[in-house]
């Protein structure tokens, strides 16, 4: 496991506690103690710890009772209790089972036993808060995408009410036109992405690939974000091999993996500054290209985690940042059998290198 895991013993005998603290010794648990039920019920309002042993037969609160209510608060429900008990009969054994308990140990406590019953229901426990963490991360993504696919449905929408109004000049509709068009090709580029990387995910995809001209992929997409890019003032900059080079890929998945780096480029560079494309061939037969941006950058931690899925930089007001773009890139580079790198553009913003 990552974290050390926390273990909170309830015993009113402080010796047991002695007893499981030496028969866990080297086992890299932090454990910490409660000498009654009560007092360990007031702890888990501040505490919330991987696993608890149980003790059975306590005065006042039993562990039976201290289960209860442990089970009954929905905070406190998944994390598994190991009961700790000197009762044998398969009545009391299955009471302690029906108080909520997810396992249970025997005394005289033996070593062995114990630490394979720990390590069976912590691994059980880690289980749940991946499984926890991925939910709400799905969640997350899932809000993302609709506030992400809401934002050019409404543009699209408006502008369509807008042309229907009398009097619009050409110039006018001409315009409302771009900007549906614009709307709509944001639309199909974050649907085909979430397709396209699905497959990838799921092994599904088999890439076609073919000869591709590199200076005539790059121009098709510079030309394809030259009006996202005339909306913020930015220059684009084209650093290209001469036409007629060929290169064995994918030219669909990769045209994508060009396209979100742009646009990615575009995205959070600042107005009237510039997003240069550089490519060239290499002598192994593969090629090399390079966008570079004039952002804030990106840090040394998050360079490490930026290719994740649901993974953003800095969170920037009015930017959409669902962070599937550079993870769709990192897989269909890596489906070329290439590399994507990133590192800082001098003394502002990044550059994405691409090997393959």
């Amino acid at each position: 496991m990552d974290t050390q895991p926390t273990i909170l013993v309830i015993d009113d005998e402080p010796d047991n506690f002695d007893v499981i603290e030496t028969l866990l010794d080297g086992e890299n648990y932090q454990l910490h103690y409660a000498p009654s039920g009560q007092q360990a019920l007031s702890r888990l309002d501040n505490f919330q710890p991987d696993l608890i042993l149980l003790d059975v037969m306590m005065p006042n609160l039993d562990g039976m009772e201290v289960c209860q209510q442990i089970k009954a608060n929905p905070q406190w429900q998944a994390v598994p209790i190991i009961m700790v008990t000197a009762l044998t009969a398969k009545e009391d054994l299955a009471r302690c089972l029906g108080t909520g308990a997810d396992d249970f140990i025997s005394k005289p406590v033996n070593g062995v036993e114990l630490r394979a019953r720990v390590h069976s229901m912590l691994r059980i426990k880690q289980q749940y808060d991946s499984l926890q963490l991925l939910l709400k991360l799905r969640e997350d993504m899932v809000n993302m995408i609709v506030h992400d696919l809401r934002n050019p449905l409404a543009s699209i929408i408006l502008g369509t009410e807008i042309l229907r109004f009398p009097g619009l000049t050409s110039e006018q509709q001409q315009g409302k036109i771009e900007q549906i068009l614009l709307a709509g090709q944001q639309l199909q580029s974050l649907i085909d992405s979430l397709l396209l990387m699905a497959k990838l995910e799921s092994g599904k995809m088999v890439l076609n690939y073919s000869p591709v001209d590199l200076c005539a992929l790059c121009m098709s997409a510079l030309i394809d974000v030259e009006a996202i890019a005339a909306q913020k003032k930015i220059t684009l900059i084209s650093e290209l091999p001469e036409p007629g080079g060929m290169i064995e890929i994918d030219a669909l998945i990769f045209r994508r993996v060009l396209d979100n780096l742009f646009t990615n480029a575009i995205k959070f560079s600042p107005s009237n500054s510039q997003v240069t494309l550089r490519a060239e061939y290499l002598s192994t037969g593969g090629a090399k290209l390079q966008v570079a941006d004039s952002g804030r950058g990106v840090s040394e931690d998050l360079r490490k985690i930026i290719f994740e899925k649901y993974e953003v930089g800095t969170r920037m007001p009015d930017v959409s940042q669902i962070g599937l773009g550079l993870a769709f890139c990192k897989m269909a580079v890596e489906a070329h059998c290439g590399t994507i790198t990133i590192e800082n553009n001098l003394s502002r913003g990044s550059i994405f290198t691409v090997n393959i």
